[in-house]
């Protein structure tokens, strides 16, 4: 285990967790990211195990880093922590003591703990473990004066295990980390809708807009197309809504979806068709070039066929980083022609594969 002081500790890394199999591409972008906004390092991680690591070549304080490094900017980031220790080679009939003897050191003190693993085969058979860590782990916190739960403007305590006898401690902020475990959102299948790609589109929402954001964006009556929508997994999910969708597909459609009586189901090319008038909401689910599908949005949004628009991305297997880039540089020009401001987010959801899912909207 990492030897403690009464010091406090500086922020020494970042840790990120990842889908499973992109490791070296969440690697790749971090270290690109991190070294723009001053946080240079070098990475260490492992294939399959859904986690990067990014030592940092200076110390920092908390403060500096969590404003540096945002969640939501990173692509194929699920959760994010700062690290600031490492418990290793913890017996394994007390995790507590080694925990809460590098807790004290902590650059904080803090209002909550979460207690996590990355989404790999690995380290998955660890989440019990970690369920039941929490309630005796909370209990010693409290006592050594390492939790304040009433405090609610302390950060919080992430604890990431990579194995039973090895954790990283952490720091990370409400404003700066997924609410749900691994950065992963638990959504049921509804048992109506026609494919388990409506997950996809339901994940978006959650993800990429905030609750205030949705409520502003996504009402109930607005009218929205589904390029490419055949059988109907995304054109569900806006029908349950509450949107009167048009499906756009040369493909039929579930029966599931057409008894909604929210869709209009038009036969056609989704690169070629175009609406009749302005609509809110556009999404796109086709599978083709990503920067066919980049430049298609970019355009639907700059013109103002519609207000916003979710769309995936399917990646190349090699040098995705770069088709990235080709995409964010396609949708750039395409808004500078028309002369108008932006917002782009992109993000590998968790029912993603190889792909990532964009959210875009003009700055008007």
């Amino acid at each position: 285990m990492d030897s403690s002081s009464s010091t406090p500790r500086a922020i020494t890394g970042i840790v990120i967790c990842c889908r499973p199999g992109f490791e070296k591409d969440a690697a790749a972008e971090l270290t690109e990211y991190a070294l723009i906004r001053g946080h240079a390092g070098y990475v260490t991680t492992t294939a399959e195990s859904g986690f990067v690591v990014l030592n940092l070549d200076e110390e920092c304080s908390f403060e500096t880093i969590n404003r540096n490094i945002r969640l939501a900017e990173l692509i194929f980031a699920r959760q994010l922590g700062f690290r600031f220790g490492t418990a290793s080679h913890m017996p394994d009939d007390d995790r507590v003591s080694p925990i809460i003897e590098l807790a004290r050191c902590a650059p904080s003190r803090f209002s909550s703990i979460t207690i996590e693993t990355p989404d790999s085969d690995a380290t998955k058979p660890l989440s019990g473990f970690c369920r039941r860590l929490s309630a005796p782990l909370g209990r010693a916190a409290e006592k050594a004066n390492v939790l304040r739960p009433k405090r609610v403007h302390l950060p919080n305590l992430a604890i990431l295990f990579i194995g039973q006898g090895k954790a990283f401690l952490g720091i990370n902020s409400a404003d700066n980390r997924s609410p749900w475990p691994s950065g992963i959102p638990r959504l049921r299948m509804p048992k109506d809708a026609p494919s388990r790609s409506t997950q996809k589109l339901a994940e978006a929402f959650v993800t990429l807009l905030s609750d205030t954001e949705l409520e502003q964006r996504l009402r109930p009556g607005q009218r929205a197309v589904d390029l490419g929508a055949a059988p109907g997994g995304w054109t569900w999910q806006l029908a349950w809504r509450g949107l009167r969708v048009t499906a756009v597909d040369n493909g039929p459609m579930a029966a599931s979806v057409m008894k909604t009586e929210m869709v209009t189901h038009v036969r056609a090319d989704g690169f070629k068709w175009r609406p009749p008038s302005a609509v809110e909401w556009m999404v796109c689910d086709m599978v083709e070039q990503p920067s066919r599908i980049a430049a298609l949005v970019a355009d639907w949004v700059a013109s103002g066929r519609c207000r916003h628009a979710i769309f995936n991305l399917k990646l190349p297997m090699k040098r995705r980083h770069e088709e990235i880039g080709r995409c964010r540089e396609l949708i750039g020009q395409r808004f500078a022609k028309a002369a108008l401001s932006y917002r782009l987010r992109l993000k590998q959801l968790y029912h993603d594969r190889e792909e990532i899912t964009g959210f875009l909207e003009a700055i008007r």
